[in-house]
């Protein structure tokens, strides 16, 4: 199995930036995608943004040009800038990725999701 640990959520003020991170352990041989998606009170999950293992990356309209994904390889872990945040912004973040593991003598290819962290964008 592959855990996914998310940190950096908070309370920040409209305008302001956090930085989230969300470092994956295992047994893990290799990690495809890697991602961000939110869920609001009421509302669906939604993507965020996802960035492949060579760099690629993509974005959900709302966040573009405010929102940065990145990823260390080497370190398994992938982040999530935040700035020019805004009220709507306000929801429970949580890191997702596609990776392949060692489990008992095989190794398996599957999708994780870390616990979420909340991010709160309010004066």
């Amino acid at each position: 199995q592959v855990q996914l640990v998310e940190s950096g959520g908070g309370l920040v003020q409209p305008g302001g930036s956090l930085r989230l991170s969300c470092a994956a352990s295992g047994s893990i041989f290799s990690i495809g995608s890697m991602g961000w998606y939110r869920q609001a009170p009421g509302k669906q999950r939604e993507l965020v943004a996802t960035i492949a293992s060579g760099g690629s990356s993509n974005y959900a309209d709302s966040v573009k040009g405010r929102f940065t994904i990145s990823r260390d390889n080497a370190k398994n872990t992938v982040y999530l800038q935040m700035n020019s945040l805004k009220p709507e912004d306000t929801a429970v973040y949580y890191c997702s990725a596609d990776s392949t593991y060692l489990s008992g003598r095989y190794f398996q290819t599957a999708g994780s999701w870390g616990q979420g962290t909340q991010v709160t964008v309010s004066s």
